[in-house]
């Protein structure tokens, strides 16, 4: 059974809590996504954001709460089938492609959810595919093979590859891990465009950083140690006060052209270095 088309809601979770190895990694999840929007989870390492992330795409099952994804309540649909209207984008995914093939033959399997391609390509599955790589900014490395490409390029390559079929829900899980400056902000400017097409998915960024939030996030949900500290648009968000408990550092948010940075003095360090437990 599809996906309701009619939801107005993409995501909504309520008292979801994942209890593994003795705790509780999530407790007392609630979080709402609009459909369309572009949203970010942040958090330190070990707050839970992959884990949300891993209950939301529908591979790991939730202790206790309630999910509900593109419409459809989690118990009373066929995860496979909602799975076709999602996508997930890791810089490390479960299956790698095949590292001789182009840039444009990645993209293109994403139409049949393999790590190779298996069957012909039509002149549209194959027009659609050099469009997505033009607008990620790979037109020039079409005939690249992927094990060619940079680290940067490979996520932008992939996030063309995710949206091939046109999903409804796109997740992209600490897509920027690893990369340089310049990698960095393509990537951004990657999340950007493609929530600028037509009839976009709904995004659902997951990072540790808040100079990797694209502009076009309207919604951010804080995560620590497992539970909400707070969601709501950015601005009312990320404030100082809020980040500085919740990453447990001394530091000082700035805003500057619809994005948002951190800054932590050096006369902090030494206090940073005594502590003698978490950072």
């Amino acid at each position: 059974m599809p996906p309701s088309p009619a939801s107005r809601h993409a995501v909504h979770v309520e008292g979801v809590g994942v209890y593994r190895a003795g705790r509780w990694i999530l407790k007392d999840v609630d979080w709402t996504v609009p459909s369309g929007a572009c949203v970010a989870v942040l958090g330190p390492n070990g707050s839970g954001k992959s884990t949300l992330t891993r209950v939301i795409s529908g591979y790991l099952w939730p202790t206790e709460g309630e999910v509900e994804v593109l419409g459809e309540r989690f118990g009373e649909v066929n995860i496979h089938e909602l799975r076709e209207s999602l996508r997930l984008v890791q810089p490390t995914g479960m299956a790698e492609p095949d590292a001789e093939m182009t840039a444009l033959d990645v993209a293109i399997t994403g139409a049949f959810g393999t790590v190779g391609l298996y069957a012909a390509i039509g002149d549209d599955l194959r027009a659609e595919a050099l469009r997505l790589l033009e607008a990620v900014g790979l037109h020039a490395a079409i005939r690249t093979p992927y094990r060619n490409l940079s680290s940067g390029e490979r996520i932008r390559c992939l996030m063309a590859r995710a949206m091939v079929r046109k999903p409804r829900l796109l997740l992209l899980d600490e897509p920027t891990s690893g990369l340089d400056l310049l990698a960095r902000e393509q990537v951004l400017a990657t999340i950007e465009s493609l929530h600028a097409e037509p009839d976009p998915p709904t995004v659902v960024l997951i990072t540790h950083h808040l100079e990797e939030l694209p502009p076009a996030v309207s919604h951010v949900v804080v995560l620590q140690d497992g539970r909400v500290a707070a969601q709501g648009a950015p601005e009312d968000v990320l404030t100082s006060a809020l980040l500085s408990e919740v990453y447990h550092c001394p530091l000082e948010v700035v805003r500057s052209d619809g994005r948002f940075y951190s800054r932590v003095s050096p006369g902090a360090w030494a206090s940073l270095l005594a502590r003698s437990g978490r950072p």
